[in-house]
């Protein structure tokens, strides 16, 4: 796969503004005062569809050609992706479909299927998603949309960077969480093309810590099985997807989940803002690694907000 590259990111920028929403950058004087740092919150959560991913997955639909187009879309997903694949679809009267792996987020399963997707069902392992999508990809002839591996996505997710340097000038570090890799190849790449500069992080749960222990030993490890509530996180980070953290030396933070639980219901409590564990692995990331960011001014992306209010993790 040829890695997108920061043109890419600004022509994913143009593409999708018809579509995407600009996404508010909050504040608070007392998360600053815990991590003794300067923090920019950028709301993805209130992304259309309720997370960052609306982005990539509008870049790649609308960079199709209508022939091509016409068959419709395919993808894996547990749940932001397929659900912003299908609205994405949608913008533009194509047909979606979403294998779907057991044990899913209800929530975000009945987002995917209200937003227009055919759903299809297979085991919760990452070779079963993408057995079940090759199948679905050979009987329809839809276009494969990777939910990380693929620059079209990357070079969407990347667009949110631009956004929040121009919303809060002065950012010199940035900070992400790390699952299959998407949205942490694209922010890097765009925000070494704004500026070489910026330090940047990304934060992932201990019990799918794959890509701290790939930057670690220099080579991306094999398949594991994940151990964590953050549900979005729990996918090995793609070969491409490593590729590019490791050109922009990007440093991995394992946090826990009882800190992550406890970071989100911070988040609830000073931001008023509904995000998913995997969006709050960021601020437990800060806390605990708070001298790395010391007298830093952070720009921190809150990835999503599809939770299920009925299986809250407190």
């Amino acid at each position: 796969m040829i890695l997108p590259t920061f043109e890419d990111v600004r022509a994913a920028a143009a593409r999708i503004a018809p579509y995407a929403a600009v996404t508010p950058v909050m504040r608070s004087d007392r998360l600053d005062a815990l991590v003794g740092a300067a923090v920019h919150f950028k709301c993805e959560n209130l992304q259309r569809g309720g997370a960052f991913k609306f982005r990539g997955a509008t870049n790649a639909v609308w960079s199709l050609d209508d022939a091509t187009a016409a068959r419709g879309v395919v993808t894996h997903s547990s749940g932001n992706h397929g659900n912003a694949l299908a609205l994405a679809a949608r913008s533009r009267g194509i047909p979606a479909h979403v294998v779907v792996p057991e044990g899913a987020v209800q929530a975000k399963v009945d987002a995917i299927v209200a937003a227009g997707a055919h759903i299809h069902r297979c085991e919760p392992t990452q070779a079963a998603r993408e057995a079940a999508a090759a199948a679905v990809q050979k009987q329809t002839g839809a276009d494969l949309v990777h939910p990380y591996a693929d620059a079209r996505v990357m070079a969407g997710q990347g667009t949110l960077v631009p956004e929040l340097l121009r919303q809060a000038p002065g950012i010199n570090t940035i900070l992400f969480p790390i699952g299959g890799g998407g949205l942490a190849s694209g922010c890097s790449i765009a925000a070494h093309g704004v500026e070489p500069s910026i330090r940047l992080f990304g934060a992932e749960p201990e019990g799918a810590d794959d890509a701290f222990r790939s930057l670690r030993d220099g080579k991306r490890v094999g398949p594991f099985v994940a151990n964590t509530i953050c549900d979005g996180l729990r996918t090995l980070i793609g070969e491409p997807n490593f590729a590019v953290l490791q050109q922009h030396s990007v440093t991995a933070l394992p946090v826990s989940d009882e800190e992550t639980v406890a970071a989100m219901k911070l988040l609830w409590t000073e931001l008023k803002l509904v995000i998913e564990p995997s969006s709050a692995t960021v601020l437990a990331a800060l806390l605990r690694y708070a001298p790395q960011f010391a007298g830093r001014t952070v720009g921190v992306v809150l990835t999503g907000g599809n939770v299920d209010l009925d299986a809250l993790p407190w």
